[in-house]
């Protein structure tokens, strides 16, 4: 996608020279537009815990990346299955919620299982990283062709008055490498010429709907209006929604879509209000191991400081007095019953376990 006018990617592996990989710095988003350059398995880790990089597609890519560098960094004479071992372990601690985190690190260490040689391990982690990072891109591209005539039906009942799509949180490009989740069918209508407009949500407290989603939006020229985290139902209530598309960092194999906390209060809300709401995601974050998402799923739990105090372009301010305690839950789960359908690489299905299955099925032809 793009920045004033420029094509970027989120993450970029370099191999001339020191092997290093090159990432957009989303903590800097809107105010300030910086490249990161990550030479070791410890930055990349750390870019991960901290969301420098964020966003499940994207964080499973740069594990991978993470993971090749630590074997570049790896002494000759080491134990190679050990250091593989020990590398992916840790990286899988870098953060708990996102699966496209935990399902890289598994297939990496698979992958990486039968090689002898330390040289043979970081040849064959780089072509890992490499194609994860493609079919992800792919993925999303994907996402947003089989997204895409949801919008196109509905602009069409409306007779060229703009679609309202709402959003929660940032499951755009730069939560990806390209492209985006949920904001995929939206750029693709976008491009197509018909009308849309996306209420995006600020999503407290580290506010990715309005630094980064809105950010994304225009510099891609689509209109956008940011709002406050309680005001989607209300907006539903008066017909000011047609849709609802959000991204999922974990998706059961029952249909519980796990997302930034929140999510479950737009869903109920949509429900409510007979407005169709979908979750936009690749494979990758389908997890095929559970089912009940809201017992099972482990939910982040971040620091408090994140809620007591907020960052702009003025720096950073206090805005609880001291003395309250506070919990930062990070993620909700949305239970399969809410959900209308998973838009995904492959199609759209209900979100429903046989045909959740049939859908992976139909993938792995």
């Amino acid at each position: 996608m793009r920045i004033q006018g420029k094509h970027y990617e989120t993450i970029r592996i370099e191999t001339s020279g020191t092997p290093a990989v090159s990432i957009i710095d989303q903590t800097g988003l809107p105010f300030a537009f910086r490249l990161r350059t990550l030479r070791s398995f410890d930055e990349v880790f750390s870019a991960i815990r901290d969301m420098r990089v964020r966003g499940a597609p994207l964080i499973g890519v740069a594990a991978a990346c993470g993971i090749w560098l630590g074997l570049e960094e790896t002494p000759s004479g080491s134990d190679l299955k050990d250091t593989v071992r020990s590398l992916c372990e840790r990286m899988g601690k870098a953060r708990p919620t996102a699966v496209n985190l935990h399902c890289a690190v598994k297939k990496m260490e698979t992958f990486l299982g039968n090689t002898e040689t330390l040289a043979g391990a970081r040849e064959m982690a780089l072509t890992f990283a490499e194609n994860l990072k493609r079919s992800e891109i792919s993925a999303c591209r994907a996402i947003g062709k089989h997204g895409f005539p949801l919008i196109k039906e509905i602009a069409e009942k409306k007779k060229g008055a703009p679609v309202n799509i709402l959003t929660h949180c940032n499951a755009g490009w730069l939560a990806c490498v390209d492209w985006g989740t949920a904001t995929a069918p939206v750029y693709k209508a976008h491009r197509e010429g018909i009308p849309v407009h996306v209420w995006v949500d600020e999503t407290r407290p580290r506010l990715q709907g309005s630094r980064l989603t809105a950010f994304e939006l225009k510099e891609e020229g689509v209109p956008h209006t940011v709002i406050t985290d309680n005001a989607g139902g209300h907006l539903m209530q008066h017909g000011m929604v047609d849709i609802v598309l959000v991204g999922s960092d974990r998706t059961t194999r029952c249909g519980d879509v796990c997302n930034k906390i929140g999510t479950y209060l737009k869903a109920l809300a949509a429900y409510d209000n007979h407005v169709p709401f979908y979750a936009a995601l690749p494979v990758s974050s389908i997890d095929t191991d559970l089912c009940d998402g809201a017992a099972e799923i482990p939910i982040e739990e971040r620091g408090g400081d994140e809620v007591i105090f907020a960052e702009g372009k003025g720096g950073r301010i206090r805005l609880l007095a001291e003395g309250s305690p506070v919990a930062n839950f990070g993620f909700d789960v949305t239970p399969a019953r809410l959900v209308t359908g998973l838009i995904t690489e492959y199609g759209i299905c209900r979100a429903e376990k046989a045909e959740i299955l049939r859908l992976l099925q139909k993938g792995e032809e």
